[in-house]
């Protein structure tokens, strides 16, 4: 186990937490000592709900050791579903509890309840979140409907016809501390209803063990998340017959790919084609002047399988950017990821540091970070425009407007959160370029009577300062030729550039750094 001061993903009992707590009539009883009861501050602090998870701790302390933790783990129980009367129960236990080896599921099950009871068990010490909540999941579905899958034909997903209604679907996959879940059903489910297509259950998020028991009336299952809700489909399909979507709808291409694939699943012909790229901004703008700026930039991509994967494709295909870095926390997706990044000619960084992610920006030298929480704190180190794209997220990247990422209006949020931090970095470019311009130079008058004072870059005094202290540290000193061609490189690139033109000086014995010695570095370095 490594010791970290951050981590893309808890334990898998905290993704156990997240389904829980997404759903309704359910109680998570969860074996774990005073230490690892600190999920209930994700769902209060970052979702801002107001109300605790559906959880009940059996909160053993060290004296409880040398005594018989299974009682308290079966009082803990029994307490639950007397006070909480829960039409499923979910059992399991947190890392630490797993070492004393209670079995609290099985424990459970043998208590002689007569509510359906899931035994959870979630390896603590070799999977992560995301894995737990998939597990989760998955478990309740099949806990809920092994009998009544036995007695249904295979699912056709064109019945729809022979019983005189609308299509309809199952939406599986959101999850409370998922990124944007709640405006992503909102926004799917409009997409689908303008298309003559019903809503049956959408799960886990809202859902209860009601709506689980009728996934099977649907025609097919929409699963919007891969690493929550691809186990269940899968096993759905494998049952029921029932099948499943691949395509996420995140971005222009891909919602519209995704529409293609539903009315393809369900024989259900699409009249509206030629009308769907308009429903976003974003299509218009890729094609406008202005996007112009946009051509070429390099932009690094980090985050949960689904948003990374999704996000190279517009960056690459709707935008014009150029993607060299793509990476994932999540080992579940590296296959997918991996390959994503083959068909952009780049290695997929596959890894759970934060560090070797920042190493990899820094190589990367991208003038665009796309990524997760992390990635927002190390490209402000950077001085790299950033625009969080995944979870982990921080309280702010859940707002209390609808801002989805999914569908036509999700295209608009992403160009809105990706683009203007690019404007924000072109104004200050601008600001830098035109420094020079007689109404920037030192004295000028303003237009509003003010004159302009002195800043350090047009100062000689301070130049003087800086070279005699750069003296003393037995470095380099930049010479006015040097220092006025360095000042013509963009800002985002700038210290990079810097840091190895004073790299190769040192090297080379060179005492001061003049524009041809910037030349040389450039070359050096190709």
């Amino acid at each position: 186990m490594e010791l970290t001061l951050w981590t893309y993903e808890g334990p898998p009992h905290v993704g156990a937490m997240r389904v829980a707590s997404s759903m309704k009539d359910i109680h998570y009883v969860l074996h774990a000592p005073q230490g690892d009861t600190y999920a209930d501050l994700l769902f209060t602090m970052i979702e801002r709900r107001g109300q605790r998870p559906p959880v009940t701790y059996t909160t053993f302390q060290a004296r409880d050791l040398g005594g018989d933790t299974a009682e308290l783990v079966k009082r803990n129980i029994t307490e639950a579903v007397e006070r909480f009367k829960p039409k499923t129960l979910l059992v399991g236990e947190s890392c630490t509890a797993e070492l004393i080896q209670d079995q609290p599921g099985a424990l459970a099950k043998g208590m002689g309840f007569d509510i359906p009871i899931v035994n959870l068990e979630l390896p603590a010490y070799s999977k992560k979140e995301n894995w737990g909540a998939s597990e989760t999941f998955y478990q309740i579905v099949r806990t809920l409907l092994k009998d009544k899958v036995n007695e249904i034909d295979k699912i056709n997903p064109q019945r729809w016809k022979s019983l005189g209604r609308r299509p309809k679907v199952n939406i599986l996959g959101p999850t409370l501390l998922g990124f944007r879940c709640r405006d992503d059903v909102i926004e799917i489910q409009r997409i689908l209803s303008e298309q003559g297509i019903d809503t049956n259950v959408v799960a886990p998020l809202g859902s209860s063990p009601d709506d689980i028991a009728r996934l099977t009336d649907a025609d097919i299952n929409i699963c919007i998340y891969h690493e929550i809700a691809e186990t269940s489909c899968e096993w759905l399909k494998r049952n029921c017959g029932m099948e499943y979507t691949t395509t996420i709808p995140i971005g222009i291409k891909n919602t519209i790919n995704f529409i293609n694939e539903v009315h393809e699943k369900l024989d259900l012909p699409l009249t509206n084609q030629e009308e769907l790229e308009h429903k976003s901004k974003l299509p218009w703008y890729s094609k406008s002047v202005d996007s112009n700026y946009l051509t070429g930039k390099r932009v690094f991509i980090f985050g949960d399988g689904t948003h990374a994967i999704a996000a190279a494709k517009i960056a690459k295909d709707e935008l014009g950017f150029e993607v060299v870095g793509l990476g994932t926390y999540s080992r579940e997706m590296a296959r997918q990821v991996r390959a994503a990044a083959k068909e952009l000619n780049i290695e997929a960084l596959i890894t759970n540091s934060y560090l070797e992610v920042e190493d990899a920006m820094k190589k990367a030298s991208p003038e665009l970070v796309l990524g997760t929480q992390m990635e927002r704190h190390s490209a402000k180190r950077l001085g790299i425009p950033c625009s969080v794209i995944s979870t982990p997220m921080h309280v702010q990247d859940v707002p209390a407007r609808y801002s989805p990422q999914m569908g036509w209006e999700g295209a608009n949020v992403i160009f809105d959160d990706w683009v203007h931090p690019l404007m924000m970095g072109l104004e200050e470019h601008l600001i830098d370029m035109f420094k020079h311009d007689f109404e920037f130079v030192d004295g000028h008058q303003s237009h509003l009577g003010h004159t302009a004072t002195k800043g350090p870059e047009n100062n000689e005094d301070e130049h003087a300062r800086s070279n005699n202290s750069i003296q003393k540290k037995g470095t380099v000193i930049w010479t006015d030729s040097g220092r006025a061609e360095l000042t013509k490189v963009p800002f985002f690139v700038r210290g990079k550039v810097k840091s190895n033109t004073e790299k190769y000086a040192l090297s080379k014995g060179l005492p001061e750094i003049s524009d041809e010695t910037l030349y040389d570095a450039k070359a050096y370095f190709g």
